[in-house]
């Protein structure tokens, strides 16, 4: 669902009441980019050359597997093995980003849709495997920023109990600092929702218990690839 028209109307509401032009006036975007340019950034930690190793370890540390394949056309068959492995379900839903790849050649039954709800909102729990791409990988932390649109709806990560993410290595960056660099060179403005996610689903809310899976994804497994 395209929400584009609502925002703006929520925005135009906000601006009207601090005595602005419902839209953007000339110049104004100019300024904000220049305010960021110039304002100085914090101390960053170095990372070394290869920020790649660098996130695998800080995901694994945030307990998602990870795997690395040389291109997209082998992920079906990491995808399969991965499941295959703890015996989970070989029936999953997908980003239509991804929905070309050889899925049945390996025995994965994937639909191209966001998880489904019944009548009354609730997930239908027969979605228990979502499969994403991501927006790029932030080395420094092992997590991922997937922003939302229609085709890269955030439902496919959050509701699923396993999130699949297939991360170009070519699309990891430092650190948050460089994601939100890269979003607005590549995107011009925030999308409607940013996710930013590092590991499975936890919670240590109850008696200082962690306790996987509480809001979100029980397993996030990550699946490098070399050259997209």
């Amino acid at each position: 669902m395209d929400t584009t028209a609502a925002r703006d109307r929520i925005l135009a509401r906000i601006r009207a009441a601090q005595g602005r032009s419902p839209q953007v006036g000339p110049g104004e975007r100019e300024a904000v980019a220049d305010y960021l340019e110039r304002h100085p950034r914090g101390p960053q930690p170095a990372l070394g050359d290869d920020i790649t190793q660098v996130f695998v370890e800080q995901a694994q540390k945030m307990a998602s597997t990870v795997d690395r394949v040389a291109t997209l056309a082998d992920v079906p068959a990491a995808a399969a093995h991965y499941l295959e492995g703890l015996s989970l379900s070989r029936r999953a839903i997908a980003w239509e980003t991804l929905g070309e790849l050889p899925w049945q050649a390996h025995g994965l039954d994937v639909e191209v849709r966001p998880p489904l709800r019944d009548a009354q909102g609730d997930l239908d729990h027969g979605d228990l495997v979502g499969i994403t791409g991501c927006f790029c990988a932030i080395a420094e932390t092992g997590s991922l920023m997937l922003l939302s649109g229609p085709q890269t709806y955030a439902s496919a990560a959050l509701l699923p109990e396993t999130h699949i993410a297939v991360v170009p290595v070519s699309r990891i960056v430092a650190n948050l600092e460089a994601a939100f660099t890269l979003m607005r060179t590549e995107r011009g403005q925030l999308p409607r929702a940013t996710n930013v996610i590092s590991g499975p689903s936890r919670t240590a809310d109850i008696e200082q218990s962690l306790v996987l899976g509480a809001h979100g994804p029980y397993r996030v497994h990550v699946i490098l690839v070399d050259d997209v």
